[in-house]
């Protein structure tokens, strides 16, 4: 064994007898004669040997006087309980055992060779003050409290980890200072217990060899394995930073084989879904589930026989299968679990059902590869841990429902992080309102004197487009409408088929002209009141009329119940678009965070937009100045050309080839925000900043003053604006990102016409400069793009 008697300590070891010896010198003058002849005897026999009283430090005398020493120490150590008690006489702190219990030295020589006996919750860098405490409350008096219990890890033969806790008896100890030893104060009592940690102060206080400690100490220990087995699965279960770990499931599985006292037990769990009926695999760092057997879910009826089902769901009892072979025989091979069981080699297994008010929520199940290894019996055990590991099922079902709801938060709802801190503060102050028995109120968050930023890149005539796939589509539908009532008009000649002919003409007519949504709406009536009740009948009376439906059933849309060819590829190309443009934005609004934080939002329609707000009152703890605006508005035309460019690479692996036109408003009035309970978004708060609002929404459809062109273009970058400071603000960024290659000299100013309520706004249009790829050098303007494409 260890021991390290050269390191530091206030103590100077000796080993003695005399404590124990002075009760014997009491007892000579017993009037219990067989306790005074007892008392001789003892003494008669350490006689000779005056220095096992007057204690030594040669440790080489304990072998020399072991004879001596064993008689000494007989009474304590009865050779009556010597096979059960866990019993050492040592010397204290260093674990020098010189006398034990034959059952101590049994359970040494289970654990092997190589054991080192060691306490094991004992840092070896407080053993110099723990000496101290002792110290202080034996010799000085002072009473700290530093006990906690102490414990030794030995493995047993089997290899599994027993945990034994020590109980120190030290009254045959005694401590008696040396010339080196210091008066201490209730002061330095009141420093020392200050700086606990602190070395070189105990060491001032309390000196290196300042005390002799002159006695033995005796130890007793008790298997507390099982008792520390369930605290360990607590604990682990309880610990989240242990559960993520790589050997989590490694060290849960040790703790299980010490409390069940088995040394080849594995756990695995499965989880079950009670709405879809069925067991599935949860998925954790080293996590497997043995009755799934590597699925990764299973329905439960195919997955239990009816006695397993009745067990785990009707009574919530453990299951236990003691003998997997005998059951799977028994049952033909044929019934789960055994098979998938049998198929890994298990022979016994106990499978426990982790219930909460009766609602089962998955499966614990222990395996073992021994028949009878787990049963009935010793499923019992599990009553003192299932409860825990309940618990940590229910707290991970709720984390995994906190970090759904933190999606859903951030993907659906507009509380932008650069504002949560608001909306914290008012929920802080609304739940203690509520405290305070009051009637709480969520009050509106509003942001005063912020800087607004819009831009969108829209698609072009997206109206236009949209309608001529829906023409197309209904032409299509009312064509193949019309191909089958010929056919039907011709075999059996009844006037309704001609005269349905002859509205599906009109309406075909009608669509080709121009389309109304009316008429979209008309036609979607007419098929379903009037056309498919008679295909209905066709259906069932002619097999080659039946034939020809089926086909343009299929090309029927389940979800809009019309053709939905030409829309699809559409509305594809849109959602294709917006969700790339989208995807463009958000990675670099990051980017545009890092610089200044600031509220943001976007949302797609055809197209995608952007409102950005910047101020002082959105940043909590930041020095806003005008810098920062102008950074956010350079970086917001940077990000258009990029999405523009981004788009027209898109465009060609699109099903239907749109052409895209971008817009940025620029408003140099500071405004306030305010959060609307109601539509859980921002708004512009107060009449005069409405103005805002409404520019914003009829920009794009505005006209150049005196002509019909639009303002918005492809190819074209529009900056919006009314102010001249605005016009030589942007005129100055264009002028810089026209060196980086974002536009051409293309540029020109012009006057919008007024929209209704506001007049007197100018933009500057610039031309934007195309790259063909990434890897490409060379640019293009947006007519030479499109040829270079289309060549």
């Amino acid at each position: 064994m260890k021991h390290d008697y050269n390191s530091e300590s206030p103590l100077v070891q000796l080993v003695s007898f005399n404590k124990l010896l002075e009760h014997y010198d009491e007892q000579l003058n017993s009037a219990n004669a067989h306790l005074a002849e007892r008392a001789k005897y003892v003494l008669d026999a350490q006689a000779p040997y005056p220095i096992l009283r007057e204690g030594f430090s040669d440790l080489s005398l304990l072998e020399k006087h072991k004879d001596v020493i064993r008689v000494i120490l007989e009474d304590s150590f009865s050779p009556i309980l010597t096979k059960n008690e866990i019993k050492t006489a040592s010397t204290p702190f260093e674990n020098l055992v010189f006398n034990s219990s034959e059952r101590f030295r049994q359970i040494l020589k289970d654990a092997g060779e190589d054991f080192d006996l060691e306490i094991t919750n004992i840092p070896r860098e407080f053993g110099y003050i723990m000496r101290c405490t002792v110290i202080l409350k034996f010799y000085y008096g002072y009473n700290l409290d530093f006990k906690r219990p102490f414990f030794y890890d030995i493995p047993d033969t089997n290899g599994v980890m027993r945990r034994y806790r020590i109980l120190y008896n030290a009254d045959f100890m005694e401590i008696i200072p040396t010339e080196n030893a210091k008066e201490i104060t209730p002061d330095d009592v009141d420093e020392l217990l200050d700086n606990f940690y602190n070395l070189d102060i105990w060491k001032e206080k309390i000196p290196p060899n300042s005390f002799i400690a002159k006695g033995f100490v005796i130890s007793n220990m008790f298997d507390v394995t099982a008792e520390h087995s369930v605290s360990e699965i607590k604990s682990t279960l309880i610990g989240r930073a242990q559960r993520g770990k790589e050997t989590f499931m490694e060290s849960f599985e040790d703790t299980f084989r010490s409390f069940f006292n088995l040394n080849d037990i594995k756990v695995g769990f499965s989880g079950y879904d009670s709405g879809a009926n069925r067991f599935f695999r949860i998925y954790g760092k080293g996590m497997e589930s043995y009755i799934l057997n590597g699925k990764d879910m299973e329905d439960c009826d195919s997955m239990f026989c009816n006695y397993t089902h009745g067990k785990l769901f009707k009574q919530n009892k453990y299951f236990a299968i003691s003998n997997v072979e005998k059951y799977f025989e028994g049952s033909k091979g044929e019934t789960q679990p055994y098979r998938s069981l049998m198929e890994q080699g298990i022979k016994s297994a106990i499978l426990a059902p982790i219930a909460v008010n009766g609602n089962l929520l998955g499966v614990l199940e222990l395996v073992s590869g021994k028949v009878n290894e787990l049963n009935s019996v010793n499923a019992n055990k599990l009553d003192d841990v299932m409860p825990y590991i309940v618990a940590a099922v229910m707290r991970t079902i709720e984390e995994e429902e906190n970090l759904i709801d933190a999606v859903i938060q951030h993907e659906c709802t507009s509380v932008h992080p650069s504002v949560y801190w608001k909306f914290q503060e008012e929920a802080k102050r609304f739940m203690a309102d509520e405290l305070a028995g009051n009637e709480p109120v969520f009050k509106e968050v509003v942001f005063k004197d912020v800087y607004p930023l819009y831009g969108q890149i829209d698609i072009k005539d997206s109206a236009k487009e949209r309608n001529l796939a829906i023409q197309r589509d209904l032409m299509i539908q009312l064509s193949e409408i019309n191909d089958v009532l010929e056919i039907a008009f011709e075999k059996y000649k009844l006037p309704i088929y001609e005269e349905l002919m002859f509205r599906v003409n009109n309406y075909l007519n009608e669509v080709k002209e121009a389309l109304f949504t009316h008429t979209e709406q008309a036609v979607f009536d007419f098929v379903k009141e009037e056309v498919d009740p008679v295909f209905n009948h066709l259906q069932k009376q002619d097999e080659e009329i039946a034939g020809l439906l089926e086909k343009y059933i299929q090309k029927i849309d389940k979800a809009t119940e019309s053709y939905y060819d030409h829309r699809r590829n559409y509305d594809n190309s849109v959602m294709e678009a917006n969700m790339k443009l989208a995807a463009l934005l958000d990675k670099r609004q990051e980017e545009a965070q890092e610089m200044f934080p600031h509220y943001f939002e976007r949302y797609k329609t055809d197209g995608v937009e952007h409102n950005m707000y910047i101020g002082s009152s959105i940043t909590k703890d930041r020095e806003f100045s005008e810098l920062f605006l102008s950074n956010l508005r350079l970086w917001q035309l940077q990000v258009m050309c990029e999405m523009e460019n981004k788009y027209y690479s898109l465009k060609p692996h699109l099903p239907v080839k749109l052409d895209v036109a971008s817009l940025v408003l620029v408003y140099s009035t500071s405004l306030a925000i305010r959060f609307r309970m109601d539509e859980k978004r921002f708004d512009v708060d107060g009449t005069y900043n409405a103005r805002y609002e409404v520019i914003k929404k009829r920009i794009d459809k505005s006209f150049i003053k005196g002509t019909n062109e639009r303002l918005t273009q492809k190819g074209k970058l529009a900056i919006v604006y009314s102010q001249r400071k605005d016009e030589k603000e942007y005129l100055r960024y264009i002028s810089f990102l026209k060196a980086k290659g974002y536009f051409t000299n293309n540029i020109e100013i012009v006057e919008l016409e007024g929209v209704q309520g506001v007049s007197g706004l100018k933009a500057i249009r610039a031309e934007i400069l195309y790259q063909k790829d990434k890897k490409s050098e060379r640019t293009y303007t947006y007519e030479d793009l499109m040829q270079e494409l289309s060549s």
